[in-house]
């Protein structure tokens, strides 16, 4: 394999892409049953809820997992300072993941009433935090951060949490609950199934609602993000497609057709990181001064560490997806509660 140094950084930012794509799809809907999880009526139903993403939610942060390693591996330049610059948000988050993982696994250990509404509070909250941080770390990305001409991050933890960045978290949180909504409808039925039908209507009227708010501030405050719309006028049509993809929601919704609900919602999740990675490129790290931007091109590795990277990606993806695709295979269906569940 003989590729150009230029050609290689380019395939592992798209590579990051699809990782990271992968992973709002995939843990998308399990943080967003996490988010609903407190709108349950009764300790059955959290049960329900929690088993609807049991043999799911750990196989699906793989994503997660993979991407960080991908980017510390490509792009360590990148990596160390967005690492250093979110250290505390990263921790949060880190926090936060490990705190899911612990309410899921040690929820239904006891039948102590208060036992389990703790570690109910505890899975609720913690999904809720996870998904406001990545939205957070996006919208600062988009707009910048204070990073010094040594690529190092200049700034504190509160300078992150400014008004644009807030609203994509917010954005990123009704988004994800819409979407887990959807996959409940599709694995519930009965009288939880109709409670949940409800929750895809008010998680809907959110993520529309921040979603026109979040679009019209990017557009006025943020016009690099179209910048590339000029002189490649096709991304109007991923824009149209993106629209669409949305607009079919309550359509499915109202017919209900809860899976091609589930595969739009999938598609809009596709179009809004694919115009994230245009709004981006080239750059992998905006800077708030436009010169010291990190780029894929001047924080990648060497030639010969991107090359070994992406065979070995060749040779184990496959794997990851196949892996993927046979369990969501295995689970399909509705939630059946039995002597071994959560």
């Amino acid at each position: 394999m003989n590729l150009a140094y230029e050609t290689l950084c380019e395939i592992w930012f798209v590579l990051l892409i699809v990782l990271l794509t992968g992973y709002a799809i995939l843990d998308g809907f399990d943080l967003g049953v996490g988010i609903l999880h407190l709108t349950t009526r009764d300790d059955r139903e959290r049960r329900i809820l929690l088993n609807s993403i049991g043999p799911l939610w750990d196989g699906n942060e793989v994503w997660l997992v993979t991407f960080g390693g991908a980017l510390f591996a490509a792009f360590p330049d990148a990596y160390a300072t967005v690492f250093s610059g979110f250290y505390i948000a990263f921790m949060l988050l880190l926090f936060a993941l490990i705190f899911r993982a612990i309410s899921i696994e040690f929820r239904s250990k006891t039948n102590s009433p208060i036992w389990r509404r703790t570690w109910d509070i505890a899975f609720s909250i913690s999904s809720t935090v996870a998904t406001l941080l990545f939205g957070v770390a996006v919208g600062n990305i988009m707009i910048g951060i204070p990073i010094g001409s040594n690529m190092e991050f200049h700034g504190h933890f509160f300078d992150l949490l400014r008004p644009y960045p807030l609203l994509v978290g917010l954005f990123a949180v009704s988004m994800f609950a819409m979407h887990g909504a959807i996959y409940l409808h599709l694995k519930t039925e009965g009288s939880l199934q109709e409670h949940v039908y409800q929750w895809m209507w008010r998680s809907f009227g959110c993520f529309l609602v921040l979603y026109m708010l979040t679009t019209i501030f990017t557009l006025v405050h943020e016009p690099r993000a179209v910048q590339h719309f000029e002189s490649h006028p096709w991304l109007w049509a991923i824009v149209v497609l993106n629209v669409l993809a949305i607009a079919n929601i309550p359509r499915t919704i109202f017919y209900n057709k809860p899976m091609q609900a589930f595969l739009s919602s999938c598609a809009s999740i596709v179009g809004f990181i694919f115009l994230f990675a245009m709004a981006l490129f080239p750059n992998i790290v905006t800077a708030s001064n436009p010169e010291h931007s990190m780029s894929i091109y001047n924080s990648a590795s060497s030639a010969k560490t991107l090359t070994i990277m992406l065979i070995i990606a060749a040779l184990g993806m496959p794997f990851v997806i196949g892996y993927t695709a046979v369990i969501y295979w295995v689970f399909r269906g509705k939630v059946q509660l039995g002597e071994h569940s959560y």
